[in-house]
Order: structure tokens, then C-alpha cells, then sequence
């Protein structure tokens, strides 16, 4: 199974567990509290209907016009300033629920604004954080170098407990902001200051919301405006520096299978593959030679290198070596010879040699070098295993066979007659 899946399902698994456990925990704390509130209410909702003579249906009829009026409390909620603080919260996602489009007409263009504005917001806070992250490091850098560190590079730990540290001390300069302009207590404001700025958003704390702070209290609502938008710059960069990180670690191991499969795929296709090296001196060759005579010798010489009848096989094996037995320089050359005597267009000299070989071992040429054969046409090859079949000293100055293993030189010449050879490296 691949990495990826299995990661894939650990943190699938982490997620769920977290889950339980979170379910597990708020059950105990608020369950209890929960019941006891509701009592409460209850005994309070039962006094006020004896209280002031109302029947239930009067009851719910008051509620209702209270929980549509809480919106109203601050003020006018869709002028200018009210208007742009609901888009931040729509942008950011945050979305306190404390105000909301009434009309259809604002439904649709809220949905729209939303389509556009949360892509747009979440890499500009990307963006804006990346920038941060790189002037903390080279502040932290210039730091070390007047401190007199003698290395003075920033590591990873440096910038997450900076990181750390700044969103701490933008929860606490807000915290104490807010618990001042809304009379909350120091750790009501600091939750609410977390909530906000993880775009959590709840509600259930929502500043700006006392009668005319948004139309009388320009400078709280400009602090507050500034105070989301920076802290929640803070928060991106903290996040792009740890999170984001591990958000790539699917990405960049796709990456580096694809680069794995891809250099498997061509090693097998250069090991795997045999390579064929079409000599010259096929079965004509070896009828011409069985059957003799002088004046069918010519006509050999003529038919050797267009006669591709028999092949000279160079296995590549496993773990061989290969290597380019002729240079560029070489092969220039050679291709121009060839084009100037008979307008072949040859591919290396190595065909050149084993054709030359077989010539002579049919007796169709004097030397088995390239030089001495000069009557067949060439095929050639860029590469070819180290290891060929070669003859044992004691043989010299004889004819013999040179082939790799398993090669066929042609028909009736089989590696049975050479019974010396041996393998040899070139």
C-alpha cells in the first residue's frame, strides 16, 4: 500500500477519534449545565405567565419579538459601517450569525460575494503571511548577527516559536481591548478574540453590538475593523509556516513515485531488452561456403552485406554493463564516408565489427577487423555489453568465432566448434 493511503487513512482514523473524544468531553462538561439552565428558564417562563395573566400562545408570541429584535440592539445593522462589517465576517467565514440578508435579492448576492471573496481572501491571507514569515526571519537573522551568534541562520524552531508567540500577544492585546469597550471580562474577551480569529465565529460574543456603537464609536469600529483583519494575518502566517507543510506531503510524494515509476520503467527498458545486432553473412553465406567454389566467392562477397538472413544476438543481461564503444567524433566520420560511397546511412560502428567477424570466420575475409572488410554495409549500434565470447590464447592464429552467449552467427556454424572460447571483456 502506498504512503500516501496510509497516511490518508491514519489521519481519516485521527479525525474520527478526535471526534469521539471531543463528544465524549463536552458531554461531561456542559450536559449537566445544560439541564440545570433549562430549569431555570422554565421555573422563570412559569412566574411570568402567573405573574402577568399571559396564555402560552402570548408567551411564544413575545419571545419570537424579542429574538427578532436582538439584531436591532446596536443600532441600524445595513448602513455603510454595519454593511462592511458583515462582509467581513462573509469574506473571512467567520460568520457570527448576528446579522443576516433578509431579502431574496441580498440571499443571492451574498451567496455570489461569498463565491468570490472567500478563494480571494484566503490567498491574500497566504500571501500577506509568506511575506511576514520571510521579514521575521530576516529580522531574527539580523538579530543573531549583532548578538553575536556565530550562526546566525533561522532555523524552523525559531520561527514556529515566534510564530507561537505572536499569536499569543495578538490575543492578549485584543483581549484586553475588547474586555475594555465591552465590559467583558478579561477571559470572556480573550475567547471571543479565538473564536473570531480562527473564523469559528459563534455569536454567542459579538462586539460592536451595544445601541449606537456602530454609528457614534468611529474609532472602537475602525480598531475593530484593523484588529480582525491583522489577526487574522498573524494566524495565516503562524499556520502557513506549520500547517501547510503537511497539507503538501501527499502532493510531494505523488511527485516523487511519478519519478521513481518513471526511472524504473527506463532502467527495465534498457536492461530488459536484448540487443540485436544484425551481421552480415547469412545462410547464403554458409550454402556458398558448403558448397565451395572459387567463382561463387565474388558473389558472396556481394551478397554479405545486404544479406540479413542470419543475426548475431548480443543478449543484455541484468547487471551488464553497457558502454559507447565508438565516439561521436567517430561516428561523424564514418557517416560521411558511408554517404559518399554509397549514400548508407549507418547508426554506430559496433555493427561494423561483429559483421567484419563473421566475414572472416566464413572465410569471406581476410582480417576480422573493420579496416580489412570493406565489402558488406554496415549496421550499427551505440551500446552493447561489456562481455563478448572471445578465443583462448592458446588458439592464436587460427579462425574462430567471436559471439556473445547464445548468439547464432549463422546456419551450421554453431558454438559447439569452438570448443576454447571462452567469455572475455572488450
Amino acid at each position: 500500500m502506498k504512503k500516501q493511503n496510509i497516511r490518508t487513512l491514519s489521519l481519516i482514523l485521527c479525525m474520527f477519534s478526535y471526534l469521539l473524544v471531543g463528544a465524549a468531553v463536552f458531554d461531561a462538561l456542559e450536559s449537566e449545565s445544560e439541564s440545570s439552565r433549562r430549569r431555570v428558564l422554565e421555573k422563570k417562563r412559569n412566574e411570568m405567565k402567573k405573574k402577568y395573566r399571559f396564555s402560552e400562545d402570548d408567551y411564544l408570541e413575545i419571545e419570537r419579538v424579542v429574538m427578532q429584535a436582538e439584531p436591532h440592539r446596536a443600532g441600524t445593522q445595513w448602513k455603510f459601517a454595519g454593511s462592511f462589517y458583515f462582509a467581513i465576517t462573509v469574506i473571512t467565514t467567520i460568520g457570527y450569525g448576528h446579522a443576516a440578508p433578509g431579502t431574496d435579492a441580498g440571499k443571492v448576492f451574498c451567496m455570489f460575494y461569498a463565491v468570490l471573496g472567500i478563494p480571494l481572501t484566503l490567498v491574500m491571507f497566504q500571501s500577506l503571511g509568506e511575506r511576514m514569515n520571510t521579514f521575521v526571519r530576516y529580522l531574527l537573522r539580523k538579530a543573531k548577527q549583532c548578538l553575536g551568534f556565530h550562526r546566525i541562520q533561522v532555523s524552523m524552531e525559531n520561527m514556529v516559536f515566534v510564530g507561537f508567540l505572536s499569536c499569543i500577544g495578538t490575543l492578549c492585546v485584543g483581549a484586553s481591548a475588547f474586555s475594555h469597550f465591552e465590559g467583558w471580562s478579561f477571559f470572556h474577551a480573550y475567547y471571543y478574540c479565538f473564536i473570531t480569529l480562527t473564523t469559528i465565529g459563534f455569536g454567542d460574543f459579538v462586539a460592536l453590538q451595544k445601541q449606537g456603537d456602530l454609528q457614534e464609536k468611529t474609532p472602537y469600529v475602525a480598531f475593530s475593523f484593523v484588529y480582525i483583519l491583522v489577526g487574522l494575518t498573524v494566524i495565516g502566517a503562524f499556520l502557513n509556516l506549520v500547517v501547510l507543510r503537511f497539507l503538501t506531503m501527499n502532493t510531494e510524494d505523488e511527485r516523487r513515485d511519478a519519478q521513481e515509476r518513471a526511472s524504473i520503467k527506463r532502467d527495465r527498458g534498457l536492461i530488459g531488452s536484448p540487443l540485436a545486432l544484425r551481421g552480415a553473412g547469412g545462410e547464403e553465406g554458409g550454402e556458398r561456403r558448403r558448397g565451395g567454389g572459387g567463382g561463387g566467392g565474388g558473389e558472396m562477397r556481394g551478397r554479405c552485406g545486404r544479406s540479413n538472413s542470419s543475426t548475431l544476438f548480443l543478449p543484455m543481461e541484468e547487471g551488464t554493463s553497457r558502454t559507447n564503444l565508438i565516439s561521436p567524433q567517430m561516428e561523424g566520420r564514418e557517416e560521411k564516408g558511408s554517404r559518399r560511397r554509397g549514400g548508407l546511412q549507418p547508426d554506430s560502428s559496433l555493427g561494423s565489427l561483429c559483421s567484419c567477424v563473421v566475414c572472416y570466420q566464413l572465410g569471406l575475409c581476410d582480417s576480422p577487423l573493420m579496416s580489412g572488410c570493406e565489402h558488406h554495409q554496415s549496421v550499427y549500434y551505440n551500446s552493447v555489453s561489456y562481455r563478448i565470447q572471445g578465443r583462448s590464447p592458446d588458439s592464436v592464429g587460427q579462425r574462430s568465432g567471436l559471439s556473445s552467449p547464445g548468439s547464432v552467427l549463422s546456419p551450421g556454424h554453431s558454438s559447439g566448434e569452438f570448443p576454447r572460447s571462452r567469455r572475455k571483456s572488450v
